[in-house]
């Protein structure tokens, strides 16, 4: 082999041990950033009926790769003619507070169910992440 060639293909394999060796040498990055929008909430209508109102039952689910934790929806108006466990769904400030605060695993749920005429829209207002 040609000493041109050789050096042509040395130069490209040095510059990738470069790069390999100077990404290794940071500071591994945080994981994925759970953010509101990584919680989705579904309700259903169960069929049961309180009384008039129909019972709907609500899931808010963690869609991030992380357990997320002191997860907030945010219910404008919210009401229900059924007591709605406090540990699972309950007034906190200006939002609702869900399963007391506590860790949700990565795609795992808290449900709780409500009932009303009408189903309430719901929409997921804060999260904090516990990614490592």
């Amino acid at each position: 082999m040609a000493p041109s060639m050789k050096l042509s293909l040395l130069v490209p394999a040095i510059l990738l041990i470069l790069v390999v060796h100077v990404q290794g040498a940071r500071p591994a990055a945080r994981g994925p950033k759970c953010t509101a929008s990584s919680v989705t909430v579904e309700q259903a209508n169960t069929g049961e009926k309180a009384g008039y109102d129909p019972v709907f039952e609500v899931t808010v689910r963690n869609g991030c790769g992380c357990a997320v934790r002191g997860v907030y929806l945010r219910s404008e108006g919210f009401s229900s003619s059924v007591a709605v466990d406090p540990r699972l769904f309950r007034r906190d400030g200006r939002d609702y507070l869900i399963g007391d605060g506590r860790r949700i695993e990565a795609a795992s749920a808290v449900r709780f169910r409500y009932a009303w005429d009408r189903a309430f829209r719901m929409t997921p207002a804060a999260v904090h992440d516990d990614c490592s």
